[in-house]
């Protein structure tokens, strides 16, 4: 049957019918706040490339969780600057690390309400900016794995929820895997950057975290954009090596990997919606050039429907209010 007796407008006359047959939904719960906390600072810092944001001081994190909460959003990713950056990346690890003092603010005063990640890398305290050892000009897979699992340790004797380790080093999860378990934390999950690639919606992140490497690139260890196939076999290693939730990063600009790791794997799939992606939001809706808060709903509905199980976003906090303004 077609046209006059099949009418699609039939079941979109209305916003209740609408919103009674949106197969799509997504709730603040499914999204996951970014946090930038760096050492030794009175006041929260703005950050140029992405308005709206700060690098905070490790004294305001629990306002910050207990606003997200309000917000309806259940988990928070910490990202930390340090004072001090050298060639072991020793801050990332320091049991008094920036990281570690903001986890143990944050589950002393909030405990199991907020869900607290930490992202495992070194970039952000190494100060050649790469996510791993250096020798040679060439950073060292192996030598690296030591240094992430001394480091998703450190923030398992602080009290994280989940450890995220983005480096992209061939066999990170199961090198934290082992050293988490060794160290008493096999309930700690896993959530793994699996596909993560070299990508230029990175540039306001990297200045929000003082991460660029200060030579070269990461092209070596992030992935190539144009690779499908790559992904799905990175995706099943972290999994084999023991990952509980994987990730595909950027987001917009890969939807197709994302439907395929859901589609492949029966595991939770993050996205990670990046600062590039916000950025450009931001600047565009500065302009007048587009309604905000209609694009991100529409954006946060593309991802969710391409398949994310949750989403890393920057407009997490504001997602309670918006979301649900039609």
């Amino acid at each position: 049957m077609s046209f006059p007796t099949v009418r699609m407008r039939r079941l979109r006359r209305t916003a209740a019918l609408r919103e009674m047959l949106n197969q799509i939904t997504i709730q603040p719960s499914n999204l996951i706040y970014p946090i930038f906390v760096e050492e030794g600072i009175k006041k929260p810092i703005p950050i140029a490339s992405m308005p709206g944001y700060n690098r905070l001081p490790v004294s305001t994190v629990v306002e910050e969780g207990k606003a997200a909460l309000a917000q309806g959003v259940k988990s928070i990713l910490l990202f930390g600057i340090p004072a001090k950056k050298d060639e072991a990346a020793t801050s990332a690890y320091a049991k008094n690390g920036v990281v570690q003092h903001a986890i143990r603010e944050l589950k002393g005063a909030l405990g199991e309400d907020l869900v607290v990640i930490g992202d495992v890398c070194l970039c952000e305290y190494m100060s050649h900016g790469h996510c791993g050892i250096v020798e040679n000009g060439e950073v060292q897979n192996d030598q690296t794995l030591e240094l992430l699992g001394k480091v998703a340790v450190s923030y398992a004797e602080a009290g994280v929820d989940i450890v995220a380790p983005s480096a992209m080093m061939d066999g990170q999860v199961a090198a934290i895997r082992e050293a988490l378990d060794d160290a008493g934390f096999e309930q700690v999950p896993i959530m793994a950057y699996s596909a993560k690639y070299a990508s230029g919606f990175y540039g306001p992140f990297r200045e929000a975290a003082e991460s660029a490497p200060q030579f070269g690139n990461r092209r070596s260890y992030q992935m190539s954009q144009g690779s499908q196939q790559e992904a799905l076999r990175e995706i099943e290693l972290d999994i084999a090596e023991g990952a509980d939730m994987i990730m595909v990063k950027p987001a917009l600009a890969y939807l197709d990997v994302i439907a395929l790791a859901k589609a492949n794997f029966n595991v939770p799939v993050v996205a990670y919606n990046v600062s590039g992606e916000y950025s450009m939001v931001k600047a565009a809706a500065q302009n007048g050039w587009i309604d905000e808060k209609t694009i991100i709903r529409e954006i946060l509905t593309g991802i969710k429907r391409a398949g994310a199980d949750l989403i890393i976003t920057y407009h997490a906090k504001d997602a309670k209010i918006w979301l649900n303004q039609t």
